[in-house]
């Protein structure tokens, strides 16, 4: 019985937005084109689970690109109106189109200069002709067996709001590099702006050793830095590299393990990231390497050593 009327739900819901779709008109380009010249902000008002709407579509339409906040009817009767200025263009959601506290957003909108839109189910409406343009979803019934809770109109404003968005936001020529400026936190946003410079140990961090260090300094240095390796340098250039592997091999294999010198263990000449390099092409590089190492030193555009980037650091920074 559940799943039966979850379908028809569903079905109801679905049905709605597609009769939007087929009666989208010029209202609508001209909405994208006010917001994309908008030198101002997207404000959009509601109340209740309109108001719900509004507020996810400012973050929608911030996130891509256009300036928008979200500001609560009631209390922009009571001195938040004082953040609308002429260049804002006001998004205001009322299925009815008769929400008090909607309605009487408009007249101080139009005071200031501002252009208003409204998203509604009923275009003839207080609302509607107070607005300068309506965008209207023709819902008129809801899910709710009631008729009253929100579900179909909330749904349908929602699908609309996106639409809205997305439209200007493919006018602005919005790009995965401008969606990950917005997003820094997200695992896009580090994958397009994490470089391995971000995510390096540097110098202060690690182990930094020359040829002659003794093999007792050398321990002391790994075991204190915790970065499981030390880099060989001499005069800022980079010679070899010593890993935990290295120094566990040369005490198996030496009689006498602690006499030797750093020179004695060091892989030379190897292998290297650009402090420059994304932090997601790093990360290729160790998975493609055919032995399987876990840190690399980092050299800058000099090729001289920077750091060191550990495969634990890249897989712990978010970018996959």
């Amino acid at each position: 019985m559940s799943l039966n009327r979850a379908r028809e739900v569903l079905k109801q819901e679905a049905e709605a937005v597609l009769r939007l779709c087929e009666r989208l008109d010029g209202n609508f380009e001209t909405a994208v084109g006010w917001i994309h010249s908008c030198k101002g902000r997207v404000i959009t008002c509601g109340i209740g689970k309109s108001g719900h709407i509004a507020r996810k579509t400012a973050g929608t339409l911030s996130s891509t690109g256009t300036p928008s906040l979200f500001l609560h009817a009631a209390e922009a009767m009571h001195g938040d109106l004082g953040a609308v200025t002429g260049a804002d263009i006001l998004i205001a959601y009322s299925q009815s189109g008769e929400t008090d506290e909607v309605v009487r957003l408009f007249p101080s909108f139009r005071a200031a200069g501002a252009k208003t839109i409204l998203i509604s189910g009923k275009e003839d409406s207080s609302a509607g002709r107070l607005a300068d343009l309506v965008l209207p979803t023709y819902v008129t019934e809801e899910a709710c067996g009631l008729n009253l809770a929100p579900t179909t109109s909330t749904v349908v404003m929602l699908a609309l709001s996106d639409a809205l968005a997305l439209s200007v936001m493919e006018r602005r020529g919005f790009s995965k590099e401008d969606f990950a400026r917005f997003h820094p936190s997200g695992a896009l946003g580090k994958r397009l702006l994490l470089s391995v410079s971000d995510v390096m140990r540097p110098l202060d961090e690690i182990a930094v050793v020359k040829r002659d260090t003794p093999v007792v300094e050398l321990m002391h240095a790994i075991s204190k830095a915790g970065v499981g390796a030390a880099c060989v340098v001499e005069n800022g250039d980079l010679v070899g590299l010593i890993s935990d592997g290295d120094l566990r091999r040369h005490f198996l294999s030496s009689k006498s393990p602690l006499e030797g010198t750093a020179a004695d263990l060091m892989t030379t000449s190897p292998s290297t990231i650009s402090s420059e390099m994304m932090a997601v092409e790093a990360l290729e590089v160790f998975q493609n390497l055919s032995k399987r190492i876990g840190e690399m030193p980092v050299v800058g555009k000099d090729q001289k050593l920077v750091g060191l980037v550990m495969l634990k650091d890249l897989l712990r920074s978010g970018i996959v």
